[in-house]
């Protein structure tokens, strides 16, 4: 790979590294240790089969200059923590996140291994990962990240990407948009805050296919057919779905959705229904999207803080669907 060659600086082998990441599919899975957390990696498996995946396990651990855990020498600390041999918080729940991943088989002898370290926030244990990369090209990463808190070490993870999705699981509460810009959880801070897609994992029994919502705005139509791809990638039947709360755009937008499933299918992309319906879109949205695995909507393209004010259909959907949303950027 071309990022590999030792003769050139660091900042050009930055820019290469980051324009090879970007002909990959990047999927970041953000862990903490709860059952929900774990939701993201049936996903993950199902997509890293695709020889163009990358996969990133993430823990993101507090700062602590102190060393806060067990007084061993800074250098045994780090050496077991590489091996796996260490229990510090975050190293258990990223192998139990690998082994979901990658089943009892193990890495076979087809998987090379890579460790790193790099020091940040003045703490002795920094972030460190270790890299397993196939002959094939995949990788699979268990990346222990130091950062003041989750949600900034989650951001600043995109930084370093990029990456296509982010996967979180269901938070335990979801506050309302305006009230979230004060006071949000972990998962509200990434959806609000992330430039790439979003998903809040759920878990579901007994529910298949994607929900895939569109408006018909141009925003809207690139987005869909990111997802219709990614669905199409899961083996997972589509229905694509657009809601007005104006009885009057009921025509418009039966046109809208017929004009996005002819389009799709023109790429090679089937789909198995689509609904034109009027209602409140959220409502609808959650209500119908109850009977699948996941729910796609697209972000509304607004800043921030237009998002928190206006108000954000994908947002609303984000907190109140009982299956996973992806909120797609």
């Amino acid at each position: 790979m071309p990022f590999k060659s030792n003769t050139k600086s660091t900042l050009e082998l930055d820019k290469e590294l980051r324009a090879f990441r970007k002909t990959r599919f990047r999927l970041l899975i953000c862990i903490d240790g709860s059952d929900e957390s774990y939701e993201g990696l049936k996903l993950a498996s199902k997509l890293g089969r695709n020889h163009d995946v990358d996969i990133v396990l993430l823990y993101v651990r507090p700062i602590d200059q102190g060393l806060r855990s067990g007084g061993l020498q800074l250098r045994v600390v780090r050496e077991n923590m590489l091996e796996w041999g260490l229990e510090l918080p975050g190293i258990k729940y990223l192998k139990k996140g690998l082994d979901i991943l990658i089943g009892e088989k193990g890495m076979a002898a087809d998987w090379t291994e890579k460790s790193t370290h790099t020091d940040v926030w003045g703490d002795p244990m920094g972030d460190n990962k270790i890299e397993y990369r196939h002959d094939t090209g995949r990788s699979i990463v268990m990346k222990l990240k130091t950062a003041p808190d989750p949600a900034s070490g989650i951001l600043d993870q995109y930084e370093l990407g990029p990456y296509n999705l982010i996967v979180m699981g269901e938070p335990s509460r979801w506050r309302g948009e305006l009230m979230s810009f004060w006071n949000a959880g972990v998962v509200q801070k990434v959806a609000m805050l992330s430039l790439c897609s979003v998903m809040v994992a759920r878990k579901r029994e007994n529910v298949e296919g994607h929900l895939i919502c569109t408006d018909g705005s141009e925003n809207s139509l690139d987005s869909v057919r990111r997802q219709a791809v990614l669905a199409q990638y899961l083996e997972s039947p589509i229905t694509l779905l657009c809601v007005t709360p104006l009885k009057e755009d009921l025509d418009k937008i039966k046109y809208t959705v017929e004009k996005t499933r002819l389009s799709l299918e023109k790429s090679g992309i089937s789909i198995k229904e689509t609904r034109a319906i009027v209602g409140d879109p959220v409502e609808k949205i959650t209500e119908i999207g109850a009977d699948f695995a996941v729910i796609a909507v697209s972000d509304s393209g607004k800043s921030s803080m237009k998002r928190f004010i206006l108000g954000s259909v994908a947002f609303n959907v984000m907190g109140k669907a009982k299956t996973s949303v992806l909120n797609a950027r």
